[in-house]
């Protein structure tokens, strides 16, 4: 995994993530305090969620198809999937800026 992407949700989630794991190691140590979050500081959790722009839809639909799966880890999944998203997004801000036309910009 990245380190930006370990170390922001180190930070907001306030849990320790060793540098350099994997997804899975991520997936693992978000939904340890994800569940912890579920059941004891439930706004907490969902204001999060709000915060990092996890789909309310998505979150819904998964959870409904998965009833029987650790809801941590699907939550987990979801927000480094997010996190991902958000990361190629600014990555293409920054390639696409180099692409134009000093003329063309501010």
């Amino acid at each position: 995994m990245e380190n930006g992407i370990e170390q922001y949700l180190s930070e907001t989630f306030d849990v320790s993530i060793p540098a350099q794991s994997s997804q899975e190691q991520l997936e693992i140590f978000l939904a340890e305090r994800i569940n912890y979050l579920i059941v004891n500081d439930f706004s907490s959790l969902v204001h999060i969620l709000y915060r990092i722009d996890v789909s309310e839809q998505k979150i819904k639909t998964l959870l409904k198809e998965n009833s029987n799966a650790d809801a941590g880890r699907i939550l987990a999944a979801l927000i480094i999937e997010r996190q991902l998203q958000k990361q190629q997004s600014r990555q293409h801000g920054r390639d696409n800026k180099n692409i134009i036309d000093e003329n063309e910009s501010w």
